[in-house]
């Protein structure tokens, strides 16, 4: 092999050393995303893959400090998390869970109604 030869040689190695950490630097997401009215603030419900699984979020923002909310969480039918939360100083209440992946779609709800109140949301995802 001439002195060219092994030059594009190791640049082409080089190159594949490069890339490859930014290929796997970028899974692919299924972010699903649903927002609304909670009382006086609103909530995000996303379901993100992750590693086989998912990631779950249920985030209640821009309620009164202090505010107390009863949260249930759903997959497929199953409760997975119920919790009542107060909402921190800037009025933000948070749930997450990392569930596994179920064979076909994935059905994936929230509910939460403010404790004391008649204030209450929730949404669905399916992820299929």
């Amino acid at each position: 092999m001439s002195h060219t030869s092994h030059r594009i040689a190791a640049g082409l190695v080089a190159a594949g050393l490069v890339t490859a950490p930014l290929a796997l630097a970028a899974p692919a997401h299924a972010d699903i995303e649903k927002h609304g009215q909670a009382g006086k603030g609103v909530y995000e419900f996303s379901v993100d893959r992750d590693n086989g699984g998912f990631e779950v979020s249920v985030d209640l923002d821009g309620l009164p400090r202090g505010q107390r909310w009863k949260i249930v969480l759903r997959h497929d039918g199953k409760v997975v998390a119920k919790v009542t939360r107060k909402a921190d100083r800037e009025g933000d209440i948070e749930l997450e869970r990392r569930l596994p992946d179920s064979a076909g779609q994935d059905v994936f709800r929230f509910k939460a109604k403010r404790v004391g109140g008649n204030a209450t949301c929730g949404a669905k995802i399916t992820v299929g």
